[in-house]
């Protein structure tokens, strides 16, 4: 048995899910961060199980073609454990992220699905929204990859300079167990949520965030879920409407729809003589998304779990659905919930490839096959990536073995 802290030599594999690259040393996988496909390193064992074991590069001994060094001191084996690709040239980022993609789509759902990841142009200072944690001096920072320990950091450079603005780095925070940080790119206006190691929480800075979108301002509080690349919100509106293509007199349904966003452009798209529901089950959102969506009559906000809307027959039969659910999905209880519906198109907002192609594979057992699949680069230096699935009602047989180029 390999022990905890061991060193190995490993010729490094394909990229996993996760922001790791697979190696093997005899029968044992080996998950190494920090490593290249392709590359020769030596890697000291963080994690050991049976079946597999995770591990850090200590060296590279043959570097890939595509290493650049990170422009973090931060991002390097044993630090802050939020990117996980800044050693790898931005283009590369992208191709890894789309294997991934391909990966998890024929795995999990059975498709072949070629979506190449696309860039935004904004690299670098792009997070609008950080989560500080402290360390046991009160120290800004960020965790150690799988780990309670925190890094103290001077500076992050994804950050957007609205949020660097905020002045949170730098300073002692002994009383403060973490801190966040909401800021607009929009508006330049930014939220700080200091926590409290005995509990509770205080808030200074803006009340509300203002957010402009294709012309439209949305008004969003602090703790509302908001895309954090300043391109993403206007990214996906024209990818889901150019892809969904709704019509005057549609009934649409947005699931999951925040402060209104994607409901605001559906409204826009159905006209007077259509109907959009927009469901959300965290309350601040609900009144954000009731707020931005005052002018526009043909919307109906309700506050409701998702789910639950959907299981007990709450929603009514409809065209079109948007859903852009939590990182875990939908599950396959509400996706067949929804499919029952039998809305003509679904598109599916996703961050995680591995849950939307669980959701895929039982949106095909419902009847509807993959249709169309975009990936965008809005979280550039991390494993994230985020994709637009449109899904279309076919028969069940045809739906599992679609092709998507």
């Amino acid at each position: 048995m390999i022990e905890l802290g061991a060193t190995l030599t490993l010729d490094v594999g394909p990229v996993a899910h996760g922001g790791c690259c697979v190696a093997r040393h005899g029968d044992l996988v080996v998950f190494v961060r920090h490593a290249l496909p392709g590359e020769r390193v030596t890697a000291r064992l963080t994690e050991v199980r049976s079946r597999y074991a995770r591990a850090e590069v200590v060296e590279v001994v043959e570097p890939s073609a595509h290493r650049v060094q990170p422009r973090c001191p931060y991002a390097v084996p044993g630090g802050c454990g939020g990117c996980d690709w800044q050693h790898a040239e931005a283009d590369y980022q992208r191709e890894l992220k789309t294997a991934v993609i391909r990966e998890q789509m024929r795995r999990l759902a059975g498709v072949d699905a070629a979506a190449s990841v696309e860039g935004t142009g904004l690299d670098w200072a792009w997070r609008t929204r950080v989560r500080f944690s402290t360390d046991p001096g009160g120290r800004a920072g960020f965790h150690r990859f799988r780990s309670s320990e925190v890094v103290a950091v001077d500076r992050c450079p994804i950050a957007h300079p609205v949020v660097e603005a905020a002045g949170v780095e730098g300073r002692r925070r002994p009383e403060d167990e973490a801190i966040e940080v909401a800021a607009s790119s929009s508006s330049g206006e930014f939220a700080v949520t200091e926590f409290r190691r005995g509990g509770g929480s205080r808030r200074t800075g803006a009340r509300r965030l203002t957010h402009t979108v294709r012309g439209r301002t949305f008004r969003v509080s602090p703790r509302t879920f908001w895309q954090v690349h300043p391109s993403a919100a206007e990214l996906l509106v024209d990818a889901v409407l150019a892809a969904l293509r709704p019509q005057h007199g549609d009934r649409a349904v947005d699931l999951y729809c925040g402060a209104g966003l994607f409901a605001a452009f559906l409204a826009q798209a159905v006209g007077p003589s259509g109907r959009v529901l927009a469901v959300e089950g965290d309350p601040a959102a609900v009144r954000d998304a009731a707020h931005n969506l005052r002018d526009l009559g043909v919307v109906d906000v309700r506050h409701a779990d998702v789910g639950a809307a959907l299981r007990r027959g709450a929603i009514e039969s409809i065209d079109l659905a948007v859903v852009d659910p939590p990182r875990s999905g939908l599950t396959p209880a509400n996706v067949s919930a929804l499919a029952a519906l039998r809305p003509r198109a679904v598109a599916y907002v996703a961050c995680d490839p591995a849950a939307l192609a669980r959701d895929l594979a039982a949106f095909a057992d419902a009847g509807y096959r993959l249709g169309s699949l975009r990936a965008f680069d809005i979280f550039p230096q991390t494993h994230h990536v985020e994709c637009v699935a449109i899904l279309t009602r076919e028969g069940r047989r045809d739906a599992r073995h679609a092709a998507v180029v």
